[in-house]
Formats: C-alpha cells, sequence, structure tokens
C-alpha cells in the first residue's frame, strides 16, 4: 500500500512527511498504540505503507473508551488493511487513576503500556518500536502521560518531525484519509472535574449522554459531568441553533427526560462552547499565587 497526494502540500508539510515515513521505515516492528483519532491513525496509516506486515495497531479498551469511537478506530484499521488488535485495560483499579488527580492521564498511560511493551517484544523482539500519536501542540498542554510513554521507551513521530495538529489533518487530507476532519475526541474520564471520583457507572452514564446528542444530530459533543449536574458543550457556532431549539417545550423536554433517566439531576448548556481541556483551567488557578 502507497498513500498518493492528491493534492500539494506546502514544502514544511511535504518535507515532515518525508521525514515520517523515512523514520517508520527504518523501525524493523511498529507497535502503534492507536485510539482512532487522526493523530494515531496517520502514525498508524503510515506504519501499515512503511512495514506492512510489520506494522501493528492495538487499542486499549476500557469505559473511558466511548462505544462508537472503539467501533471507528476498528473500522479504520480495516479500511487501511492494517493488523488491529484489542486489549482490556484495568486503569479504573488502580486508585491513582480512579481518585481522578491531576496525574490521573499518567496512570492511565502507564497501564496502557505496561501491556503493550510485551506484545511488542512477542510481535518483534528487540526490534519491536511502540509509537504512539502525541503531536507537536501536545507538548505544550497538560499531557501526564506523555511522561508515562517516554517511561516505557514510546517515540512519538509526529511531534519528532514538529507536526502540530492542523498539519496532521491537512496531511491525512492531502493522502486522502477519509477521517481527516474527525473532531477531537479525548478519553471519557476528562469529563470530570479533577478530584471527583470515576467510575465505570460514571463513565458509562457520560458515553450514553453524548451518544443521545450524537443522533440528535450534534456531531461534536462533550458532556461535562460535575457531581450529578451534565453541562453540555458545543461548538460556539452551534450555539444559537442550540438555544433556539431548546427554547421550545418540546425539543427541550425530550433533553432532559433522556439526561434525567440516565441517573443526571440536572441538565445545562455551557455559553461558551466547547473548549478542549477546559477543565484543565482548574490547575492553572490553583497554581496562580493567592
Amino acid at each position: 500500500m502507497h498513500f498518493s497526494l492528491l493534492e500539494p502540500l506546502p514544502p514544511p508539510l511535504d518535507g515532515a512527511l518525508a521525514a515520517l515515513r523515512q523514520q517508520l521505515a527504518s523501525l524493523d516492528q511498529v507497535v502503534v498504540a492507536y485510539s482512532g483519532g487522526v493523530d494515531s491513525a496517520l502514525v498508524a496509516a503510515l506504519a501499515v505503507e512503511q512495514r506492512g506486515e510489520a506494522a501493528l495497531a492495538i487499542t486499549g479498551v476500557s469505559p473511558a473508551l466511548a462505544p462508537h469511537l472503539r467501533a471507528e478506530a476498528a473500522a479504520q484499521a480495516a479500511w487501511l488493511h492494517l493488523e488491529h488488535r484489542e486489549i482490556a485495560t484495568a486503569e479504573l483499579e488502580d486508585p491513582a487513576y480512579a481518585s481522578n488527580p491531576e496525574q490521573r492521564c499518567y496512570a492511565c498511560k502507564r497501564e496502557l503500556h505496561r501491556l503493550l511493551a510485551p506484545i511488542a517484544a512477542a510481535a518483534g523482539g528487540a526490534g519491536a518500536t511502540v509509537v504512539d500519536g502525541v503531536n507537536a501542540d501536545d507538548l505544550g498542554d497538560h499531557r501526564p502521560g506523555i511522561q508515562a510513554a517516554r517511561e516505557f521507551g514510546v517515540r512519538s513521530p509526529l511531534a519528532e518531525v514538529g507536526l502540530d495538529k492542523a498539519g496532521v489533518r491537512q496531511l491525512s487530507r492531502a493522502l486522502g484519509l477519509p477521517w481527516w476532519d474527525k473532531p477531537a475526541q479525548p478519553c471519557l474520564a476528562s469529563r470530570f472535574p479533577y478530584g471527583e471520583p470515576i467510575t465505570a457507572e460514571r463513565l458509562q452514564r457520560v458515553a450514553a449522554a453524548e451518544a443521545w446528542l450524537l443522533a440528535a444530530g450534534w456531531p461534536q459533543v462533550r458532556v461535562r459531568s460535575q457531581g450529578q449536574t451534565a453541562r453540555i458543550e458545543l461548538p460556539a457556532d452551534q450555539l444559537a441553533e442550540a438555544l433556539s431549539l431548546w427554547a421550545e417545550a418540546t425539543p427541550r423536554q425530550e433533553l432532559v427526560a433522556a439526561f434525567l433517566a440516565l441517573g443526571f439531576s440536572a441538565v445545562g448548556l455551557d455559553l461558551e462552547g466547547l473548549v478542549s481541556g477546559k477543565l484543565n483551567r482548574e490547575l492553572a488557578s490553583a497554581q496562580r499565587p493567592g
């Protein structure tokens, strides 16, 4: 398999693509920590292009992975003709994750890579390399999971060649990957304020609430869970439509009834709109001098 460019790339992106291909071609066996998001899917696509059967994608499955994203990851891997496996992860059994501290993502990635390491060793011995979809933008955010990956020797090809999120999307589109504009979908644990315990039941409730909104025609959505309250985040340019729709009694009552049936006690719409990593603001506030 070889991906031909469907549109010309600016020189910096063309150079990044060449560097990515060269980097992955130099590896004996590639194991991709693969969520199905745009970033890890680009790495997986180029891994199978360069290494063929010596490329393997693995998705960690737990209640923190929304069911529709699990299905999408499998479908994308099939489209790529890429060997894809799922492994069950048990981060919820670790208090360092379930208590939802600031370093929660570290515990999550530690669990994932603890399981990936022996799989990689079995697949390719000392010549196997685990890679992930971390991009250059991620390096400037609160991402403690990156440290856990580094401790296991995981490489991040996108970040290594300086590709940011916009570049990943542009490159994915130019290579003809159908999901190039897929909305970012961080794990469901990111819907809970730090310090609020995370359980399988609470994760499944958020997943069900977001699935209801997706089915209702809102393609990009977050349902933040604060105690028993659900706060819906939609892109800012969709707020006027949402406010107009839910000002009407019937659609509003349907929404509220659906969320109450899931176990929420109240539901609201965030008037700021969807902001990725919004709950990380709590960290900045805590670190700001009194």
